[in-house]
């Protein structure tokens, strides 16, 4: 099968769109990726990549178009990103395609949605079914951290998606509760909505065992260490994950975050003006290889996300990680990523932005014995291969699209 992946974000960015496509090739497939130049999360292009041309990356055909980088994130200059890689997909896309024959287009809409208008427009000029992945609900998105008000630009960006929908003939979700979102946008007419959820990359595969291990000496021993890892963005309410640590900041509860975001200065800032450095630890972005390493210093793992209609319909990818490692769970969310965590018996959820109730939880989490969280741990990795085993998502995948290819 020809699979033609759009997403403004490909490797060495990570994603797990990257872990998608060497999977595919790996199965035989012949698949090539329109992107952009990387520059997430850094907000400047990094790494020797062209900034028109083409590259082959495992086994990938890799072809990426120049862009606005983001900068520091800040609405405007997001705004100058989305549109860069939309115009320069656009523009340059049909060149470097052109001797590209896929019998599928596979559009994965991170946030932007407007990817979605790539996927559209080489559906047409290839003659190829397109088949939508949707991560991100805009405009629910967008209205949930705030990044628009506008009412105007919403309805605009609402009736853009509508469009992407009724272009696409077959539309994956990665919650199931994304189905009550997009019906009402008119996706119907015996097209299809089919459930792929996410699945956790083979970097956050733990069963190796690390010794003399560098990055214990950035993390207390005699502490219990509960880890947030991922993006530091307003989605992510840090400030309840702040508010818990000030309620148990005399225990022995140590907090730490890995990752960078929108909210990293006001991270630092906070712990500084609260004089929390004793009781939490900032340690940054590292690569995605690493991650094993860092999770097996902690105790428990930590997921948490702002009170939305919409986040509460979403499944924050780093759930499917920390099950796969087998790591206990403590969180603070609402509606899927809740019930994911309670189903599994993976550990202890409360509503999203109650830090009183996080800090109890925290508090309870560190207080029960190894065997007792040894067991969160088993339940972890029993849910995840039950439910988000990549081979058989994959090959549901397959067969879903071989139907639109021939």
């Amino acid at each position: 099968m020809k699979i033609l992946i759009i997403t403004q974000y490909f490797y060495p960015e990570n994603f797990r769109i990257n872990d998608f496509a060497f999977k595919m090739a790996k199965r035989g497939h012949e698949v090539s990726v329109l992107t952009g130049v990387p520059n997430y999360p850094e907000g400047k292009p990094f790494g020797k990549y062209k900034n028109l041309g083409s590259e082959n990356i495992k086994g990938v055909a890799v072809y990426r178009v120049p862009l606005i980088a983001r900068g520091k994130s800040r609405g405007f200059e997001l705004a100058l990103n989305y549109i860069s890689f939309l115009i320069s997909a656009f523009i340059f896309g049909p060149f470097l395609l052109r001797k590209v024959q896929p019998c599928i287009i596979f559009s994965i809409n991170y946030s932007p949605a407007t990817v979605g208008l790539v996927g559209v427009l080489f559906s047409k000029i290839k003659k190829a079914p397109l088949a939508l992945w949707v991560q991100d609900l805009w405009p629910d998105s967008l209205i949930a951290t705030g990044a628009v008000r506008s009412g105007l630009i919403l309805s605009a960006v609402r009736s853009m998606v509508k469009f992407i929908y009724s272009k696409s003939k077959i539309i994956f979700i990665q919650s199931r509760a994304f189905k009550k979102s997009i019906l009402p946008l008119g996706f119907s007419n015996g097209k299809k909505i089919s459930y792929l959820p996410n699945w956790a990359e083979d970097d956050f595969n733990n069963d190796n065992k690390f010794i003399d291990d560098p990055f214990a000496k950035l993390i207390p021993r005699d502490k219990f260490i509960i880890m947030f890892a991922g993006n530091l963005g307003v989605a992510q309410s840090l400030s309840t994950i702040i508010n818990a640590a000030i309620e148990v900041k005399n225990s022995n509860i140590h907090w730490v975050f890995l990752g960078d975001g929108r909210q990293k200065n006001w991270l630092d800032n906070v712990v500084a003006d609260a004089r929390l450095q004793s009781s939490i630890s900032i340690l940054g972005r590292y690569p995605l290889e690493d991650m094993p390493r860092f999770f097996k210093l902690a105790d428990v793992m930590l997921v948490t996300l702002k009170t939305d209609k919409g986040f509460s319909m979403t499944v924050p990818g780093k759930i499917q990680s920390y099950l796969r490692n087998a790591k206990p769970i403590l969180s603070a969310l609402d509606g899927e990523g809740a019930a994911v965590i309670k189903e599994s018996g993976a550990g202890l959820n409360v509503n999203t932005e109650d830090s009183a109730g996080l800090a109890k939880a925290a508090h309870a989490m560190s207080k029960l014995s190894q065997k007792e969280l040894d067991k969160m741990g088993i339940n972890a990795s029993a849910y995840y291969n039950k439910n988000f085993d990549v081979d058989v998502l994959l090959t549901q995948f397959e067969n879903e699209v071989n139907l639109k290819c021939f």
